[in-house]
């Protein structure tokens, strides 16, 4: 709490009258190290160029990783790792000390890089379905892609809860929208609570991106609308709301 308000205090020295330029950009930066442990360079952009941006960034990046909400730091930093791999995100590395810090084994980071390479062959998998059925008549994309996952995962015993979660997020990253139909599905049916599904797939929004999110939400949404999961009456109340877009809503005006 006191290393954020020494951040906002810090961002907030744009507004002063005439400050040197230089001595706030370092103020800021050295606010933003306080409170994380590192900076990344586009702390420094913001914090000379759009101090206001840096603020708002922080307070997002605050809520949506540093702050416990639902899951565990064990879980969250879990999902994490899968995410990372399958974005071929490097810099990040931070996230292995705290997953290690949270109780997380050398075994565990082993099953998420698993995880994540088998998410990241799922096009494989699609290619057959779309283009070989007739040729392969019992293949069974589902169970084929299912199996390439229980395979690998084997000798590791991740909980099918932390599976689901983390698969759904890494096929965010990718826009495997059919597979994470069927990890939303499988969540529902492992008893994943919903907020804590939910806080995993948020996740991605920064190393996937906020459109991939964006649709993920939808994909999850249509699921729901098409009774396809027994989403809980508040979830179900996010998915009964019309949510067509700009474009939709421009449409529907006489």
């Amino acid at each position: 709490l006191i290393a954020g308000q020494k951040f906002q205090r810090a961002v907030r020295l744009h507004a002063m009258p005439n400050p040197d330029p230089a001595s706030a950009a370092r103020d800021r930066l050295a606010a933003v190290r306080a409170k994380r442990g590192y900076l990344l360079p586009h702390h420094g952009l913001l914090a000379v160029a759009a101090p206001d941006l840096l603020e708002a960034y922080d307070q997002a990046y605050t809520a949506l990783t540093l702050v416990p909400r639902n899951l565990t730091a064990h879980d969250k930093e879990f999902v994490w790792l899968a995410v990372l791999v399958a974005t071929d995100e490097a810099i990040a590395t931070h996230h292995i000390r705290k997953f290690r810090d949270a109780g997380g084994t050398s075994a565990e980071m082993a099953a998420a890089l698993r995880l994540a390479a088998v998410a990241r062959s799922a096009p494989a998998f699609r290619f057959v379905a779309d283009h070989w059925t007739a040729a392969i008549p019992e293949f069974d994309h589902e169970q084929a892609y299912r199996s390439a996952i229980a395979d690998s995962l084997a000798p590791f015993g991740v909980p099918a809860r932390l599976t689901e979660m983390a698969l759904a997020a890494v096929q965010t990253c990718q826009g495997g929208w059919w597979e994470l139909g069927v990890h939303i599905r499988a969540a529902y049916a492992a008893g994943v609570a919903e907020v804590d599904l939910a806080e995993a797939i948020a996740i991605t929004m920064f190393p996937g991106s906020v459109p991939y999110f964006v649709d993920a939400c939808g994909i999850w949404r249509d699921l729901i609308k098409s009774g396809a999961v027994a989403a809980s009456p508040a979830f179900r109340a996010w998915a009964e709301i019309d949510q067509g877009g700009f474009d939709a809503a421009k449409a529907a005006k006489p």
